[in-house]
């Protein structure tokens, strides 16, 4: 069962949190409890990611028939290009867990490559003449090509994606506006993604958009990681490492490992803290943020405070000043209580931000957070690919970085595993002039330099990119933040696509 964390109503049923995406009193779903982790997910013995994603998740959706959920893991996990999924590369001493190598070549993909799956199961008891649904979703960039990628062409569902026009890579954007789908719709923003964010949000508690949707004959579910059904496929991932790391001998005497995550909306990292509260042996847990720092913040001081100007940065997914996924954390930090949760939230929205108490923040202390500006983790790039051929992306790169720099403040030495979120092509100017390579950030140059980095790393370069070289672009509407939701009923009454 899982309960809203801004009220104190009664708990629903996973597949209602799942159709709902958000709490109807703007709050995000939490499960009631926390299974914990089964002896065959920690024993020893091998487990392909399908059946340990079974194992993991089966206990989160009790409605769910075992042999349909298998089913909709193992397509999911034939959508990689490797059978082991997310395998762990050791590189300069610290364990890189490739999160990338599915289609759309981010993190993103482990959940929503599974979510069409989950949503279909939970709209199977809303009946005959049952409203479609309407996958709305907010992007800083990596979320709405694998969203388009899990949800296009599944029947009884659409699919609006909108990203801050001037907030991704040229080939994050360049991976959305080619995509090919009658039920799918793309747009970008006159704005930055928690413009975007915020005007998701809107829509989904405003009464008015309820009923023109349902005039359409739609409701609205989400695939943003404010929906239960994004975030809970994220734990099997940091399983599946911890694992990886025990059958190779690289776990200390403790048998923990850190994990350190490139952190935006906060979902990847909260689903590593799941993991740890599910009994998967976790020592700290490190939220590396760029530039735009309001998490590093939030952990050295327990004051969360969006009231600065949001910054462009070479690792653009954490270009982010508001952590939706923050909230869940905050009410297990606030002993569940849905009052406080709620009020903390309010002082965020009226004025930018709030304080945690001393409880609370002594309630936190699995975390530490710390950040790198674009030349810190352009630094790790190249010292990566000098040292071992290896390329990284920019947001794992923050990563390093942020880690480098908390192993010398504190000198934890645990085996840690870094959250490898994105592959490097998906940025090519960046990695590229990291390690030497020119070039401009032109959607084609991207696309060349993309090759040129290819080269250079002796790789082919993935399909997912090579494939978008001459792609036509297909969506190219651009609205305001406040246009979104006429935007919306355009594309549903045919006159957007």
């Amino acid at each position: 069962m899982y309960r809203s964390t801004r009220s104190g109503g009664a708990p629903v049923p996973a597949e209602r949190a799942i159709i709902e995406g958000l709490a109807p009193d703007g709050g995000l779903y939490v499960p009631v409890d926390l299974p914990g982790l089964s002896a065959l997910a920690l024993g020893p013995g091998s487990l392909s990611y399908p059946e340990l994603a079974l194992e993991v998740l089966q206990p989160f959706f009790p409605g769910f028939a075992p042999g349909r959920l298998k089913a909709e893991i193992e397509a999911a996990a034939g959508t990689f290009d490797c059978a082991e999924v997310t395998p762990v590369v050791e590189r300069r001493g610290i364990h890189f867990l490739e999160l990338f190598h599915g289609r759309t070549l981010a993190f993103k993909d482990l959940a929503l490559s599974l979510m069409g799956g989950l949503v279909g199961l939970a709209g199977e008891g809303r009946g005959k003449g049952a409203a479609e649904l309407l996958v709305l979703v907010a992007t800083s960039g990596d979320t709405g090509k694998a969203a388009l990628a899990g949800f296009s062409d599944r029947p009884g569902l659409r699919v609006a994606v909108f990203y801050p026009e001037k907030g991704v890579s040229p080939v994050q954007r360049l991976q959305m506006v080619s995509h090919a789908s009658g039920n799918a719709f793309v747009a970008g923003i006159r704005g930055d993604f928690d413009d975007a964010q915020r005007a998701v949000k809107r829509i989904f508690s405003s009464p008015e958009a309820d009923r023109e949707l349902g005039s359409r004959g739609y409701s609205l579910t989400s695939a943003n990681s404010i929906n239960i059904a994004r975030l809970l496929p994220q734990i099997v991932y940091y399983v599946k490492a911890w694992r990886s790391l025990r059958d190779s001998g690289a776990l200390g005497s403790d048998g923990r490992m850190d994990v350190a995550v490139p952190t935006g909306n906060f979902g990847n990292i909260l689903a590593a803290w799941y993991a740890k509260r599910m009994g998967l042996p976790i020592g700290r847990l490190i939220c590396a943020s760029n530039s735009n720092r309001v998490l590093a913040d939030f952990f050295a001081t327990g004051r969360y405070d969006r009231n600065r100007a949001l910054l462009q940065t070479t690792s653009p997914s954490m270009d982010i000043l508001v952590s939706s996924n923050l909230e869940r954390l905050l009410f297990h930090a606030s002993g569940e209580d849905p009052g406080r949760t709620a009020y903390l939230m309010d002082g965020l929205s009226r004025e930018g931000s709030f304080a945690l108490g001393d409880s609370e923040r002594d309630f936190l202390g699995d975390f530490v957070g710390g950040w790198a500006d674009d030349k810190e983790a352009g630094a790790e790039i190249a010292a990566t690919f000098a040292g071992t051929g290896y390329l990284i992306d920019p947001h794992s790169a923050v990563a390093v970085a942020v880690l480098s720099k908390i192993r010398k403040r504190e000198g934890l030495i645990r085996p840690t595993v870094i959250a490898s979120t994105a592959s490097p092509f998906k940025f090519p100017a960046a990695v590229a002039g990291a390690i030497g390579l020119a070039g401009d950030a032109s959607p084609g140059s991207e696309l060349e330099l993309a090759a040129s980095l290819a080269r250079r790393a002796g790789l082919e370069l993935p399909p997912p990119i090579a494939l978008l070289s001459g792609a036509p672009e297909l969506h190219l509407s651009v609205v305001d933040p406040e246009g979104m939701e006429g935007a919306l009923y355009r594309f549903l009454d045919g006159g957007l696509s």
